[in-house]
């Protein structure tokens, strides 16, 4: 094996110190925040070559099967086979089984996977990594919900080794962990940042403009896309999947529906006529219900109309969409515009010349306390493909606070900003929230029978919304962090409880994605 490398850590000032403490078997905490452009697979390869010529092991988490196959090269590349396996369920469970066996007997001390990779049993174990610990993809949707990131960390504390946070953006629990002095900063100098990437907000100016509001795609963006075709390959992210899918009258602007079920029109395609999204009844000659106007507009466009468009207006270069399940890894160094949603960006190689983000209203409006962390991370992650010395154009409203950190690559302060606001509103990851979720009957026995720590706040119950199928109710527990084990112990003692007298389940998450 040779020996680890370091060389291209030497951008970020504070990795020299992190890499040398691995390197002697120490056991330093960071948070990594990633420049755009960054090789981030051979960047984590790299420590974790450093782990191993120490003589110990490393856990890599990242969110999906593509990321991994990414680091898995880098590995192979860097330190050769026969040092590292690949949990992941794609494997199936023969070849999975096996790489268990391996990392179990020691036979293989690096380990990289999804989720379920960061409970493998690594001997000596000296460092863990997650890659994009913002990624929802990190939370386990069954009980007892693990994330990946607080398995890791607690890993990490259990066993003595290593930590790294690393991501092109920065969560809120990120920001928590350096705010508390857990684990200490990685980053780049803005003038590494500058020169990796410009990054511009076109805004609607219907002043000089008075057509501009009607135009999904404004002068700026086609600009743009024509600048970076005379360089390379072109990638253009919109938050939708599909052709049309949500219709208006274009007299009154009133919503489309369907006649039989009520249900948004959409359309499926070019020659299509407007159908339902949740019967398929199909509409051939709808007529609005408030004005009697037939004709209609599109105020929600996804990736295959915008493949569309572009294709018009750049007929000599080729189109490609990625989104759904026609996801593709990566893309050649050749000209060509690539359409795609959030998370399916392909790779391109070389990089991106140009980068530009549709829609990014979309993604702001989200109804989610993470909306706009969501956001920024879905657009840093899609900058983050551009070459050295490329441009990237964000589409929406100069003043989004989201956007204009994306201008400035400054996701660290974005993430502060957003840590103090949920400290003040007493959210996580300020604080310890428990949500239970029952029957009426059996929520109000659980309340009964919880024994809360003393400064406990209990929330609700909350009905369901009216008219919703789902008869559930909900109830909120908050404490303090310091009473954050203490809630946890309840909780434990409650589920047996309520076990032991076959009671009505009862779904009690810690600290969920979404509260």
């Amino acid at each position: 094996m040779p020996a680890p490398g370091g060389d291209d850590w030497a951008v970020y000032p504070a990795a020299t110190a992190f890499l040398s403490h691995l390197r002697a078997g120490g056991a330093p905490r960071a948070v990594w925040g990633a420049a755009p452009g960054e090789d981030w697979p051979r960047r984590l390869a790299e420590v974790a070559a450093t782990s191993l010529a120490a003589g110990r092991g490393s856990v890599i988490c990242v969110p999906d099967h593509r990321d991994v196959a990414r680091v898995d090269a880098a590995l192979t590349d860097l330190v050769g086979p026969g040092h590292h396996v690949t949990l992941q369920s794609e494997a199936g469970p023969g070849p999975r089984y096996r790489d268990f066996l391996l990392v179990s007997r020691g036979s293989r001390r690096i380990v990289v996977g999804t989720r379920s990779a960061a409970f493998a049993p690594v001997h000596d174990l000296g460092l863990v990594v997650i890659w994009d610990d913002g990624d929802d993809l990190h939370a386990e949707p069954r009980a007892p919900y693990p994330h990946t990131r607080e398995v890791l960390l607690e890993r990490a504390e259990i066993e003595g080794c290593a930590a790294l946070v690393g991501s092109f953006s920065r969560s809120v629990e990120a920001d928590h962990l350096l705010r508390t002095g857990w684990a200490h900063e990685i980053a780049a100098p803005r003038a590494t940042v500058r020169e990796r990437a410009l990054v511009a907000v076109a805004g609607v100016d219907t002043v000089r403009d008075p057509h501009a509001g009607a135009a999904r795609v404004p002068k700026e963006a086609h600009d743009a896309v024509r600048w970076g075709l005379e360089r390379g390959p072109v990638l253009v992210q919109t938050p939708r999947a599909g052709y049309v899918l949500r219709l208006a009258c274009d007299r009154c602007r009133t919503p489309a529906r369907c006649t039989t079920c009520a249900g948004p029109l959409q359309l499926t395609g070019p020659t299509t006529p407007p159908r339902c999204r949740w019967c398929a009844t199909e509409a051939p000659a709808w007529s609005c219900r408030e004005c009697g106007g037939r004709g209609l507009r599109a105020p929600v466009i996804g990736d295959a109309r915008t493949a569309d468009e572009l294709g018009r207006a750049f007929a000599a270069v080729p189109v490609v969409t990625s989104s759904g399940d026609r996801i593709r890894a990566t893309v050649d160094g050749e000209r060509r515009i690539v359409v795609a949603t959030p998370g399916a960006e392909p790779v391109a190689e070389g990089g991106y010349a140009v980068v530009v983000l549709l829609d990014t209203w979309l993604l702001l409006l989200r109804d989610s306390l993470r909306a706009a962390e969501e956001a920024l991370r879905r657009w840093s992650n899609a900058v983050a493909l551009v070459r050295p010395g490329g441009r990237a154009l964000a589409v929406g409203d100069p003043g989004a606070p989201a956007l204009q950190a994306l201008v400035r690559w400054d996701q660290a302060g974005f993430a502060g900003r957003e840590a103090e606001e949920r400290r003040e509103a007493r959210l996580p990851p300020a604080t310890r929230v428990a949500t239970l979720r029952a029957e009426p009957g059996a929520l109000d026995d659980a309340l009964t029978l919880l024994g809360v720590p003393e400064h406990a706040e209990v929330l609700g119950p909350i009905a369901p919304l009216p008219g919703s199928t789902d008869t559930a109710e909900r109830a909120v527990v908050r404490v303090a962090r310091a009473e954050g084990a203490a809630l946890s112990a309840a909780l434990g003692e409650l589920q047996r409880v309520r076990s032991a007298r076959k009671l009505d389940p009862v779904r009690i998450q810690v600290d969920p994605i979404e509260i």
